[in-house]
C-alpha cells in the first residue's frame, strides 16, 4: 500500500515516470477481506477469523484467532485438546503462522499447552529462530506465560486404548485411523487470510498423525510444507499425510505454480498430481492430502488426491462449504 502511494505521489511531481507499467502496482483488493480454512466444520474458525477482519483488523491476528477455535475444542480429536494422542499415550502438537512480510514461527511436538499456534507467534516475534521443538519449545511457552495443560480428554484416552488392543509397531498403521478421520470430513486445520489492507498471512494447526511414533513431525509446522504466504503472490495450505506434504514442499509449490500464472485450484491440482507422478498409484492409493489456496486478488481454490476434502470459505458474500475435486 505504502508503495502504491508512492508511485501515485511520483507520477504527480514527476511526469517522466508515467512510462512505469501498470503491472509493477500491486492490485488494489481494498475492501475485500476473506477467509478461507481446510475443512467443512471450521466454518466455526472462519467466523471467528471474519469478526476480526470484518473490524478492520489484520490478517495474521485474524488467523491466529481462528484456529484458537479448533485447538481449543475438545470434540475435534485432529486439532489440540481432545487430539488424538502418540503411540505412547501423549497429545504432542505441531504449528506454524506466517505474516504477509515473510516473518513466521514454528513449534514441534509441543505438550501440555492449549494454543500452540500463539506460541508459534511468540517464537516469530521474541525470538530469532523460526522453530523449536519438545522440551524446548514447552520451555519456551512457560517463560512466556502459558500454562499447562491437560490435553489428553476421556474420549480420545478410550479410542487410544481401543487402538492398543490390535495395534502393531508399524507407523503405516496409522493411516486406517487417518482416512477414517477424512470420512468425518475434518482433519488439520490450514488458514489462510485477507486483510482489507491486502495483506495475507496464514496458520497452520494439528495434534498429527493419530497413533504415531513419539517425535514424528508432519508437514503442518513446516514453513514451505503445511504453510506459505508471499505477499506478492498468494498463500496456500495442506492437510491430510504430512509426509507425502513434505516430499513435494507442498504450499511453496502451490504459491510458486500461482506466480506463474496458475489460478489457486490449477496450482492445488498441480501440486497433487506432482506427488502422484512421484509416488505412483500404488504409494498414493490409501492416503489422503488436499491444498487450499487464495491468490492476492482474493481468488480461491483449492484440490484434494481423494474426494470427501472439503473448505470453508467466509467473504463479504457470505458462507460456504466448497466440496474439492479430486485427483482420484
Amino acid at each position: 500500500m505504502r508503495r502504491r502511494r508512492f508511485l501515485s505521489a511520483a507520477s504527480l511531481a514527476m511526469p517522466t515516470l508515467s512510462w512505469l507499467p501498470k503491472a509493477l502496482e500491486k492490485p488494489d483488493v481494498t475492501g475485500m477481506p476473506l477467509v478461507i480454512s481446510t475443512w467443512a466444520p471450521n466454518v466455526k474458525a472462519n467466523a471467528e477469523a471474519w469478526k476480526v477482519l470484518n473490524s478492520g483488523g489484520n490478517a495474521l491476528d485474524a488467523v491466529e484467532a481462528g484456529v484458537k477455535i479448533p485447538e481449543a475444542d475438545p470434540e475435534d480429536q485432529s486439532v489440540g485438546l481432545g487430539g488424538l494422542p502418540d503411540r505412547d499415550g501423549r497429545v504432542t502438537l505441531d504449528s506454524c503462522i506466517m505474516d504477509f512480510e515473510g516473518n513466521c514461527g514454528a513449534v514441534m511436538a509441543l505438550e501440555e499447552i492449549l494454543h500452540p499456534v500463539s506460541v508459534a507467534r511468540m517464537v516469530m516475534e521474541k525470538t530469532p529462530h523460526i522453530q523449536l521443538a519438545g522440551e524446548g519449545a514447552l520451555q519456551f511457552a512457560l517463560e512466556m506465560g502459558f500454562k499447562r495443560v491437560n490435553l489428553l480428554t476421556e474420549k480420545s484416552k478410550e479410542t487410544w486404548k481401543k487402538w492398543l488392543e490390535t495395534a502393531k509397531y508399524n507407523p503405516m498403521t496409522t493411516l486406517d485411523n487417518l482416512m477414517e478421520r477424512i470420512k468425518n470430513q475434518h482433519d488439520t486445520i490450514g488458514m489462510l487470510a485477507l486483510d482489507q489492507t491486502g495483506n495475507l498471512a496464514g496458520a497452520c494447526t494439528t495434534s498429527g498423525m493419530a497413533f504415531k511414533m513419539r517425535g514424528r513431525v508432519g508437514d503442518s509446522p513446516i514453513i514451505g510444507a503445511g504453510l506459505y504466504v508471499d505477499n506478492e503472490v498468494g498463500s496456500a495450505t495442506a492437510t491430510g499425510v504430512g509426509e507425502e506434504v513434505v516430499r513435494i514442499c507442498g504450499s511453496h509449490t502451490v504459491v510458486e505454480l500461482m506466480r506463474q500464472g496458475r489460478s489457486p485450484e490449477e496450482a492445488c491440482k498441480e501440486a497433487v498430481g506432482r506427488l502422484v507422478k512421484m509416488r505412483g498409484f500404488e504409494k498414493t492409493k490409501n492416503i489422503q492430502l488436499g491444498f487450499i489456496a487464495m491468490n492476492k486478488e482474493g481468488d480461491y481454490g483449492c484440490y484434494g488426491l481423494y474426494g470427501q476434502f472439503s473448505m470453508a470459505v467466509q467473504e463479504q458474500q457470505g458462507i460456504k462449504v466448497i466440496q474439492s475435486k479430486s485427483w482420484y
